[in-house]
């Protein structure tokens, strides 16, 4: 019996919609990771990209257990002398909430060449409507 290995040319992805209101961000994280990598899938092969596409929604409504909110800190270097910028995630997700989602799921995926490629594939909106209904993607509960 062979070991069966997925190639580039096999590769069938699908659309995910998942909502950002129903779960804590990290659990969302998680999913969202599983989803980009491929895991779920039974042909999921480490070293070749046959992830899925997916779509957040509601990132507006994102939510947090405990203080979260107003003591999770962000930071940000310009390189320079006194160039530290430091913002809560309350602040994040009232200028930028699709920043706060991608940075958790960036932190959930394996930091190799494939990570670009399957954050790429990650979409977020910050209301209920996506621009993705043409792919007919499928929710994840």
């Amino acid at each position: 019996m062979k070991t069966y290995n997925d190639k580039s040319s096999d590769i069938k992805r699908e659309w995910w919609v998942i909502d950002a209101s129903v779960m804590p961000l990290g659990k969302l994280a998680v999913v969202i990771a599983d989803k980009l990598m491929g895991k779920s899938k039974v042909t999921y092969t480490p070293h070749i990209d046959n992830g899925d596409y997916v779509v957040v929604i509601n990132a507006k409504n994102l939510k947090v257990t405990g203080n979260k909110m107003t003591d999770k800190m962000y930071h940000h270097h310009s390189g320079f002398p006194g160039g530290l910028r430091s913002l809560k995630l309350e602040e994040i997700v009232e200028k930028k909430p699709d920043y706060a989602i991608k940075e958790a799921v960036k932190g959930m995926l394996p930091k190799n060449k494939l990570a670009a490629d399957r954050m790429a594939r990650l979409r977020v909106f910050e209301g209920a409507e996506h621009t993705h209904a043409a792919q007919n993607p499928k929710e994840i509960k």
